[in-house]
This record gives structure tokens, C-alpha cells and sequence, in this order.
């Protein structure tokens, strides 16, 4: 059976598809269906309070008995530099004038707001946990395993996934380059980035750990999730694919972009947070281009571009926000996320019928 595999025993799940945790773009609804449907939904939680992540979790367990998880924001070291911030924010004046923003105060509270994610994942028995930007400490590692929480960590290359199997983890997702919004790269201390495509990373990530590895980077329908097992993957992880679902909090903005968009699209970069990330090619990004000085680390530069994203969202403007969508939106399909998991499944037992 295709879909029984350590990947699906480790997770609960019937079907080895995870939906990615889309920070700022999953719903209670978004999740359930997924988890309801066989496969792991996954709450993007990477921007949330406490309070927040709490009123999420209740929600999907009133909806689903099934297995869910929560995508974690590792707490990165940032350097918050003044000079640097004030040289940006002059740069970002007039987008924030025509906009009528006012300019805002940087808060790095990350570490605290970690923590206490954690601790509501054990309050309330979330089954998985997943983690981008980097591997939490041992002490946090352990307080989850004591709970019985199985962990997922995110790798872009081989030795990132070497590490996360040497911390502990228990599943790992070995992300391409093909894969839309935030890269999960943590080794490189931001002196490049690792760009290693899905089919030649994920052969080499199977090669290097013991853990079940789940190919994430441009997967779309069941012709990628039969690729990535083919290459020794045992499930995968779809992001953009549930982007544009009716149960997605993406924007009709960004679902509409990713619709009429194509493999040349979309672009990686820092202006709009201070960490790599995946997106369609705009406006914002030629003009941040064009700046001077040095980008300030994420989370600082996601805080000083905030409001002017929210804003051009609501203003309808594509331009100047982030369209973040990976590198294969001719695939993309608006429908339920429901029928997104029908599709997927029909189309890798269809195939294997055929051979």
C-alpha cells in the first residue's frame, strides 16, 4: 500500500500529505478539512500570540478528532541596529504617506511568544509540531517528546537535515527551492542561500538521515507525490496547492495572482521581511532592489513592511505586498481543500492502476 509507511504511522494520518503551515494564510476550517480528509492539517502559527494559537487549536478540535499539527517560527538571532532601522524607515516614508501609515515600533518579543506556543501545544494535546527557521533548544525538545508530541523539523539541505535528525526530530521536511513564502534554511547565518532543487535534494537528504523525509518545493497534485516517493521520500508537504482553497485566509488578491501567474513568475527575496522568501515578482521588489543600504534581519524588517503590505492588500494594490506562491502556479486549481485531497489521492491510485 502506497500510503502505509513509518511517515503515516508516526503521524496518524491515512494519506502521507502534509498542508503546509502557512503563516497568516490557514483557518481552523483550512486545517480540519485536510486532517479530516486523511492527511495532517497544519495551523501556521509562526505569527501568533498565545491567545491567538489557543482560540485556533479549540476551534479545530471542535471540528476534527483527527490528527493536526502546528507550525512554529524558530526564534532567530536578529540584530536590531538603529542606524539600520532609521535608514529604512526614511526609504519606506513614502509608502507609508500614501497610505496614511504612521511609522511603527519594533517589538521583538519572539523568544517569549515561542515558549508560550509550546506550552499551549502541550495544554492542549496537539498530536504534531513542526518547525521552520531553525531547531529549538533540547530543553524544548524534551518537554514535547515528554508530551508525546511527534516533531517535524524543515531542512533545505543535507546538513540541515542531519542536524534536525541529531536533535531529535522525528519526521523531516526536506524543502526545495520550488517552494513558495519563507525558506526554512537556518545553518546559513544569512551569508547566502541554499537554492537546491526538490528532485536533487530530497534523493540526497534520503541518503544522509534514517528519518522518514517528506519532499516539500513545488508539489502540487499526485504526480509529485508519486515523484517524491519515487526518490525515496515517504509522503510530501503541499503549501501553494491549499493556498488558493475556499477554506484559505489568503486574500482573493493572492489567490487570483497565483491563478494567473506562470513558472517565471515569482522570485526569491528579503525586502519584504529580512529572511528569503518566495514570491510573485512585483513592484515593491524592482524599488527595494534599488535600495542602499543593508535589509535589517527578520523579524525587524517584517514589522517595518507590515502595515504597508496589510495596506496595498486591502487597497487591491498587487504591487506592494508580498504574493508569496511557489514555482509551479499553472498547476493551481481553486477549489476545496477537500476536493484538493480527492484529487491528489485519485491521481496517485489512477497511476498506480496503470503500471
Amino acid at each position: 500500500m502506497w500510503n502505509d509507511n513509518d511517515m503515516t504511522e508516526r503521524l496518524g494520518v491515512r494519506y502521507p500529505i502534509i498542508q503546509a503551515g502557512m503563516a497568516g494564510s490557514t483557518t481552523p476550517q483550512l486545517v480540519a478539512t485536510v486532517s479530516e480528509q486523511g492527511g495532517l492539517g497544519t495551523i501556521g502559527a509562526g505569527y501568533f500570540n498565545a491567545e491567538k494559537l489557543e482560540k485556533e487549536i479549540q476551534e479545530v478540535k471542535q471540528l476534527t478528532d483527527k490528527p493536526f499539527g502546528v507550525n512554529l517560527f524558530v526564534p532567530s538571532e536578529n540584530h536590531y541596529l538603529p542606524d539600520q532601522v532609521e535608514h529604512m524607515n526614511a526609504w519606506l516614508k513614502p509608502y507609508r504617506r500614501a497610505f496614511n501609515l504612521e511609522e511603527p515600533v519594533v517589538n521583538v518579543t519572539e523568544e517569549i511568544q515561542f515558549k508560550q506556543a509550546i506550552d499551549m501545544i502541550i495544554k492542549y494535546h496537539v498530536p504534531v509540531c513542526c518547525f521552520t527557521f531553525g531547531i529549538p533548544d533540547h530543553e524544548t525538545i524534551q518537554k514535547l517528546k515528554e508530551a508525546k508530541v511527534t516533531l517535524i523539523g524543515t531542512a533545505t539541505t543535507v546538513d540541515e537535515a542531519i542536524e534536525n535528525e541529531r536533535a531529535g526530530m522525528d519526521l523531516i521536511v526536506a524543502q526545495g527551492s520550488e517552494a513558495g513564502g519563507h525558506r526554512g534554511s537556518f545553518l546559513n547565518n544569512g551569508k547566502y542561500e541554499p537554492m537546491i532543487g526538490t528532485m536533487s535534494l530530497v534523493p540526497q537528504v534520503v541518503d544522509a538521515v534514517s528519518l522518514p523525509v517528506v519532499a516539500a518545493g513545488g508539489i502540487m497534485d499526485g504526480r509529485g507525490l508519486l515523484a517524491s516517493m519515487m526518490l525515496g521520500a515517504q509522503g510530501v508537504q503541499m503549501g501553494t496547492a491549499f493556498l488558493i482553497t475556499d477554506e484559505s485566509a489568503a486574500n482573493d488578491l493572492l489567490k487570483n495572482a497565483i491563478l494567473n501567474s506562470k513558472e517565471t513568475d515569482t522570485v526569491v527575496t528579503k525586502v519584504f521581511s529580512g529572511k528569503y522568501a518566495r514570491g510573485i515578482h512585483n513592484a515593491f521588489i524592482d524599488e527595494m532592489n534599488q535600495y542602499d543600504g543593508e535589509i535589517p534581519d527578520y523579524p525587524i524588517q517584517n514589522q517595518l513592511t507590515n502595515s504597508i503590505r496589510k495596506a496595498a492588500a486591502k487597497d487591491g494594490n498587487p504591487e506592494l505586498t508580498h504574493m508569496w506562491s511557489g514555482q509551479s502556479p499553472r498547476l493551481a486549481e481553486k477549489m476545496h481543500a477537500a476536493m484538493i485531497m480527492d484529487k491528489v489521492v485519485s491521481q496517485v491510485e489512477e497511476r498506480l492502476k496503470q503500471n
